[in-house]
């Protein structure tokens, strides 16, 4: 009964910029902690940022002064701000999150469909 949903990939020229948003729905209690994950091609999925339900932040050393991650608890939504994009940030990129749903007893892990990031000339 909760899916994630994320936006606002695409393609754009290195150093440019995108905001990807992704929106939780459905029966949702609480959320803990939301995270911005990516898989390059031929490579295994990464954490890129994540921010805890307090608001601290953290962040892969190669995102580290180029991407911030933000959410909005009123619209279970969490950012992730992606800036002087570089060739190496191409990949599909996926929103991930602890959420309580009113239907279940406990927390779970949900992850969105992603979105395609490609930064290339």
């Amino acid at each position: 009964q909760v899916q994630l949903v994320e936006s606002g990939g695409g393609l754009v020229q290195p150093g440019g910029s995108l905001r990807l948003s992704c929106a939780a729905s459905g029966s949702i209690f609480s959320i803990n902690a939301m995270a911005w994950y990516r898989q390059a091609p031929g490579k295994q999925r990464e954490l890129v940022a994540i921010v805890s339900s307090g608001g601290t932040t953290n962040y892969a050393d190669s995102v580290k002064g180029r991407f911030t991650i933000s959410r909005d608890n009123a619209k279970n939504t969490v950012y992730l701000q992606m800036n002087s994009l570089k060739p190496e940030d191409t990949a599909v990129y996926y929103c991930n999150a602890q959420i309580k749903a009113t239907t279940r007893p406990t927390s779970n892990n949900y992850w969105g469909q992603g979105t395609e990031v490609t930064v290339s000339s």
